[in-house]
């Protein structure tokens, strides 16, 4: 059987990617094989002449990145990894969408050799991209020395209909305009069609103006299949370098099959007929499946063999910085590598027992240490810097024209912030951080959970932590939302009591690299506790310790986290003056906690010990997990008022005086 054009290489390349995507979606009988048919023309045309990559060394630093946002079309990245010669072998092709499989229904990057990011939920990967330009941006201006570049990659994507409806995308798009990121090129797969049906339904925009708008380079193609017009607009995007650009490629859903240009190739397979109808329609065989040419297989092997000279010729040029800028060279594999300078903890603020600090000027002075020290550690705040005790004046700050800065201004932009820190932290070379209020966890929900998901070392400095901040009411007010980031796999959550945990949980956080890492921090100022009279601070990498003892058996157990810890403090000492013998424990982070031994754990609460009392200014559904029947748990399971934040405390019952109160009641209770 001849194959369509059987003279051009080109060609048969391209449909051997559409049908070697189409053939994996059916086999699994799941997927969505619409994007794959339509925009194979442009992935065949960025990775074979422009995308530079070593699939022998997936990590090469200076690599190009490429984002699949849809990550729904996974079929089409997963057939590019194969074929261009990634550690992706055929079996795993056939087991796409299987438990077990590298081949999973969005691309996750921990999983599969050669992706870049975890994408799906649409937008994400639209972010990611921006958060990987502002990486190159930043690392480059830091290596490049004597006309060595040293640091010299773009940032690709596939972008969708969907991903442009996404307001996250909105947001990014906005920043990546503002900072002039040049090095980011994303391919707009133009089919007008979405899941539900054709996209003027929902989405008539002119998104063109649009990207201008936001100071974006704009081309169309009008022609999908027109790979000689899709080389000029990439080679076009890749001359503007003060801009990022948006290529418009009007594509045609499952091109080629039965189905396309509708909404019924979106998300379901062919089917054996379509599929078999669409093979014949290209010219192929329909009793194949999974058939790769040869001489594809040695046309698409050649773009990564160029990567592995271009990987030869930089590794010389890393040679030559190591000679003449040695500590910069060292700086650079540190950073890739997840190590930190040895000297990253010289320096550190030194507290003073008997005063007040909140949590969040605490975390500020601990993160301007780490920021001295860490040469590669960059992040910024959602327009709350102030607040946030985030360091950095705009005169500190990443802007356009002057990228060697490590104060970024995200702006407004809370989901765009948690993507494209995101993909700061999957592009390597920087150790990255993003603030706002704790109560606005919300908006950027979806970029922490693909953090989790995928592992990414990021921290979240979360102030404002509880209802203490007062007059702005219960739209800023945090109360259930520590609770539900406990609930992320794989998140750390801490919530440290007074200025020498929260060091602590700095240093954490800075050596954590298998996950993020949310640090819960008070607006209102909290004792600094004697590190001699009551336990060491630097327990709190077990999540949970004993604080202050009893002399003898504790009668009661009470169990604190932030700014609640004083009230437990305050209330033993009452205890005491009864005769009680209380034991204080501050829980900081329940992940770390559960994380240690059984015998840990029962030594800090001991089974035999159930009258206990927990105290957290936040919903009490998570405390049941310590707390039995015969305790109580001090929480807030409503909204809360406005007033200022003492007055709002003490309505809800936050007091010494009503711990106390409540203590009694308990033991009380265990003594009937």
């Amino acid at each position: 059987m001849k194959t369509r054009n059987e003279g051009s290489i080109d060609q048969l390349s391209i449909d051997t990617i559409r049908l070697l995507s189409a053939d994996i979606v059916q086999k699994a009988n799941s997927g969505h094989p619409g994007l794959p048919l339509g925009a194979a023309p442009m992935a065949y045309v960025l990775w074979s002449r422009f995308l530079k990559f070593n699939p022998k060394d997936p990590n090469w630093i200076n690599r190009d990145r490429f984002v699949l946002s849809p990550g729904h079309g996974s079929a089409l990245l997963y057939s590019l990894l194969h074929l261009y010669g990634y550690d992706l072998p055929a079996f795993e092709l056939e087991r796409f969408r299987q438990i077990g499989s590298k081949t999973p229904g969005h691309p996750e990057s921990f999983i599969t050799s050669g992706v870049e990011v975890t994408t799906g939920p649409l937008g994400q990967g639209f972010g990611n991209g921006v958060g990987m330009a502002i990486t190159e941006a930043f690392i480059s201006s830091q290596y490049n020395q004597n006309g060595n570049r040293i640091i010299d990659y773009f940032t690709f994507g596939i972008v969708s209909d969907g991903d442009l409806m996404e307001g996250i995308s909105s947001e990014a798009a906005s920043l990546a305009g503002h900072l002039k990121l040049g090095k980011l090129i994303y391919l707009y797969d133009d089919n007008n069609i979405s899941l539900d049906g054709p996209t003027n339904l929902s989405f008539t925009e002119n998104v063109k103006a649009r990207f201008e708008a936001y100071g974006w380079h704009t081309i169309t193609v009008t022609d999908g299949n027109n790979t000689e017009a899709i080389e000029r607009a990439i080679a076009s995007a890749k001359a503007e370098t003060t801009r990022p650009s948006l290529i418009s490629v009007k594509t045609i859903i499952g091109f080629g099959s039965p189905l396309q240009g509708t909404n019924k190739v979106h998300g379901n397979p062919l089917g054996t007929e379509n599929l078999n109808q669409t093979k014949i329609n290209m010219g192929w065989d329909p009793q194949r499946s999974f058939f790769i040419p040869d001489s594809v297989r040695s046309h698409l092997s050649q773009a990564g063999e160029k990567g592995e000279l271009l990987q030869r010729e930089w590794n010389q040029t890393f040679s030559n910085l190591s000679r003449t800028y040695p500590n910069l060279a060292d700086n650079l594999k540190a950073s890739f590598e997840g190590r930190l300078p040895m000297a990253w903890e010289m320096g550190f603020p030194t507290f003073t027992t008997g005063t007040e600090m909140s949590t969040r000027e605490a975390s500020g002075q601990v993160l301007n240490v780490l920021k001295k020290n860490i040469p590669w550690l960059i992040g910024g705040s959602a327009d709350l810097a102030s607040s946030n005790e985030t360091p950095g004046t705009p005169t500190e700050s990443f802007q356009a024209g002057r990228h060697d800065k490590r104060n970024i201004w995200f702006g407004v932009r809370e989901h765009a912030m948690g993507a494209i820190l995101n993909g700061m932290a999957a592009s390597g070379g920087v150790r990255v951080y993003g603030a706002t209020f704790l109560t606005f966890s919300d908006y950027m929900r979806g970029s922490i959970r693909l953090a989790s998901l995928s592992r990414h070392p990021v921290t979240y400095i979360f102030t404002h932590d509880s209802i203490a901040v007062g007059e702005d009411g219960p739209t800023h007010q945090p109360v259930e939302h520590i609770t539900a980031l406990r609930t992320i796999p794989n998140l750390t959550v801490i919530r440290p009591a007074d200025a020498h945990e929260t060091m602590e949980a700095w240093k954490f956080a800075i050596n954590h690299l298998s996950g993020p890492v949310a640090l819960i921090l008070s607006r209102q100022k909290l004792p600094i506790l004697d590190q001699k009279k009551y336990s060491s601070a630097t327990n709190l990498s077990k999540g949970g310790y004993i604080l202050s003892d009893s002399q003898g058996a504790p009668k009661l157990i009470i169990i604190a986290t932030g700014s609640e810890v004083k009230l437990a403090l305050q209330a033993q000492e009452r205890l005491l003056q009864d005769g009680i013998p209380v034991r204080v424990v501050s829980l900081p982070s329940f992940e770390l906690f559960q994380a240690q031994s059984g015998e840990y754990r029962d030594e800090v609460l001991p089974p035999s010990q159930q009258v206990r009392l927990a105290i957290e200014a936040g919903v009490t559904m998570p405390w049941y997990k310590y707390i039995s029947d015969q305790g109580e748990v001090i929480g807030i399971d409503r909204f809360g008022e406005s007033g200022d934040g003492e007055s709002v405390l003490n309505y809800f019952g936050f007091t010494a005086e009503n711990v106390y109160v409540i203590a009694k009641r308990i033991l009380t209770r265990a003594n009937q």
